[in-house]
């Protein structure tokens, strides 16, 4: 590999981990993106990520790394021969280097306009200047590039990619012993206020006959919920900071998985529980309908009476349609997902990969370059 390959860097910025949330996403795409390094060289592309320096490595030998510092939020620096430069979610501050040919931008949600807090008005003002600085974006659901064009009046090259989920029904399981063999409802997330499980607590508050079971990481938000409900609902229980393993059991075995939540760009744990055939309910809010599609239940309203209409009402219906639910879940593919950025760095740099899927006319790739254009959901998405 010489000094003549232009560079294609994707950058992951400020980003601590690859382990959940946006780690998960730069893990799957980096570990994808490495895999098609050869296809990339031999059509004159050096794949670079851009990450903290305790994370390189992360994809291997075989791809460079070039190192995030904070003083490259504001300013300028070089990446020779940079021909494109990826910034892999919106909260990602890093400038392009200088001289850079392209400049391309995934957002994953513009949940700043949900939560009006401090840390809403430092998201709005960190997305609204990473989208300034590029000329063409891509977002993980339709609901999200909806929201751009509403409210960031984005009118440039707009793409949505929809993420992949992990499908952990082949992985060894733990079981949990206190749970073997009695019926349970399933939350899984870092329960932050945006996901809404205070309404799934008093939902569990008023059904006392069901247990619920809450999993979570063993720190912030979940930790707090956990540390102010102790003892105060004996059909509440607390999981912080589970294996995969154990995770995969209960997504298996609960009679439901419930993810209520005001503010998702996509909403990863819906799906993996779907990869089981497992039924779920969400809400109706945000890109929720547009993941779930009829292969879910969903919440209008939050009261437990409301909440518990609906469970009861459709949960024969997807109990009994596991298959279709685990067909939905499977459209959700990372390998898809790389295949759809790697589509997308190959137009913009004029390259032919030598006989890689195209799937800009697939379900789960789309594009819009005329803003007033109205795309329908895919087929696919609605069965």
């Amino acid at each position: 590999m010489t000094s003549s390959h232009r560079v294609l860097c994707v950058s992951f910025g400020h980003l601590d981990s690859l382990d959940a949330g946006l780690g998960e996403f730069a893990r799957r795409l980096g570990e994808r993106l490495a895999q098609r390094t050869g296809a990339l060289r031999d059509a004159g592309v050096r794949l670079v990520f851009h990450l903290q320096p305790h994370l390189r490595g992360a994809f291997g030998d075989g791809v460079d790394y070039v190192a995030y510092h904070p003083s490259q939020r504001w300013r300028p620096w070089r990446l020779p021969h940079c021909a494109l430069w990826h910034s892999a979610f919106q909260h990602n501050a890093t400038r392009p280097p200088e001289g850079s040919q392209h400049r391309l931008l995934t957002v994953h949600d513009l949940n700043f306009r949900y939560a009006k807090t401090v840390g809403s008005w430092r998201d709005s003002a960190v997305t609204r200047l990473a989208v300034s600085r590029s000329d063409g974006v891509a977002t993980i659901s339709r609901y999200v590039a909806d929201d751009l064009r509403s409210h960031l009046s984005w009118r440039g090259g707009l793409r949505t990619i929809y993420n992949g989920a992990s499908n952990l029904v082949g992985l060894p399981q733990e079981p949990v012993p206190s749970l073997h063999g009695r019926p349970f409802f399933f939350h899984l997330s870092r329960m932050a206020a945006s996901k809404n499980v205070g309404a799934l607590v008093e939902l569990a508050r008023a059904w006392p006959e069901k247990t619920f079971v809450f999993a979570g990481p063993a720190w912030g938000d979940s930790k707090r919920l956990h540390d102010a409900l102790q003892g105060t609902l004996p059909n509440v229980q607390f999981l912080l900071g589970i294996s995969e393993a154990a995770k995969a059991w209960l997504l298996q075995h609960c009679q439901a998985f419930l993810f209520p939540s005001l503010a998702e760009g996509f909403g990863l744990p819906p799906i993996e529980a779907m990869h089981f055939g497992t039924p779920v309910f969400l809400s109706d809010r945000t890109c929720l309908p547009e993941i779930g599609g009829r292969c879910a239940g969903y919440f209008h309203e939050f009261s437990p009476a409301a909440m518990r209409a609906v469970i009861e009402c459709e949960l024969p219906r997807l109990a009994g349609s596991r298959e279709a639910t685990q067909r939905h879940a499977a459209q959700f593919d990372w390998d898809r997902c790389a295949e759809g950025y790697l589509d997308w760095y190959s137009e913009r740099l004029s390259i032919d990969m030598g006989g890689r899927p195209v799937l800009s006319g697939s379900c789960l790739t789309a594009r819009s370059s005329r803003p007033d254009r109205q795309e329908k959901t895919p087929k696919s998405l609605i069965t």
